[in-house]
């Protein structure tokens, strides 16, 4: 479908499942019915501590929180994106990953990309001190998913600040990236608009960035500013602080004009020349 209605949703998520699923369906309730994708951000069904991630976590195509957004997906006759959430990991099944799913109109889980990049950084927030890799283990592999909005290539928050992903995204044939993210209020005022921007001029791809917004717990606060980019860089919608969704219309016909007038992925002489070990399709 060259042109198709896209919503990204604005959660402020919590501990609590049952109140982030309300959120998430008071939100499609919102939507008109010729939308065919619904975006969330990260931790979109749980935003809470790696205990509660760990005891929380679900096997793959199992368990009480992708049930409901089956249910939901079907109900609602849309496509849904988890932005994430804790899964038993596929390498080891002793660890967890932070994984975006996308479920189909008919509730089929169609794609999981588990997170690459883990966020262990320190921040001058009321958080302070962030380590992924504590209660996560990064993503093994690459995702890039046909759907009716187009060929979507997925990644999840800190993802963001690393390029050759994006560009690996796209040389698998992205149209669209999924951007799901719960950035900080400090990172996301002096980075999050600029970093959305590149990548989408650096790929020319559609950048599609659900987030989260406000207060969660104690000392997490998040930025918020769902933002939907186009393929020249130009901001096409956002929200700065509300919860509740946007909607973007994608073209993915004017990407094929963009490419062909900046042929940048021809142009490009720092192609990897050896087998990257996450170059696969799923």
């Amino acid at each position: 479908m060259r042109n198709a209605n896209i919503a990204l949703l604005q959660l402020c998520s919590g501990d609590n499942t049952r109140s982030n699923l309300a959120q998430i369906e008071q939100q499609i309730k919102q939507l008109n019915n010729n939308i065919k994708l619904v975006m969330t951000p990260e931790n979109a069904l749980l935003f809470a501590d790696s205990k509660a991630y760990h005891e929380q976590a679900e096997q793959e195509g199992k368990g009480p929180l992708q049930d409901a957004i089956r249910d939901m997906a079907r109900r609602y006759g849309v496509w849904i994106l988890i932005g994430s959430m804790p899964l038993i990991s596929r390498e080891d099944s002793k660890q967890i990953t932070a994984s975006s799913l996308l479920f189909d109109d008919q509730g089929e889980l169609k794609a999981r990309y588990d997170k690459l990049h883990m966020f262990d950084v320190d921040i001058k927030d009321t958080h302070g001190h962030y380590r992924e890799s504590d209660t996560y283990q990064h993503g093994e592999h690459l995702t890039v998913v046909d759907t009716p909005v187009g060929k979507l290539g997925m990644t999840i928050c800190y993802d963001l600040r690393f390029p050759g992903l994006f560009q690996a995204l796209r040389d698998k044939g992205a149209e669209i990236i999924s951007v799901p993210a719960a950035f900080t209020r400090v990172t996301g005022e002096s980075h999050w608009e600029i970093l959305l921007r590149a990548r989408a001029i650096e790929t020319q791809c559609y950048i599609l960035a659900p987030a989260q917004v406000g207060r969660h717990g104690a000392t997490r606060r998040t930025w918020g500013h769902t933002m939907a980019v186009d393929g020249w860089g130009n901001v096409i919608e956002q929200n700065a602080d509300l919860v509740m969704p946007i909607k973007v219309k994608v073209n993915t016909h004017s990407l094929e004009n963009i490419r062909t007038q900046m042929p940048v992925a021809q142009h490009n002489r720092f192609q990897p020349k050896l087998v990257n070990p996450l170059d696969q399709e799923e």
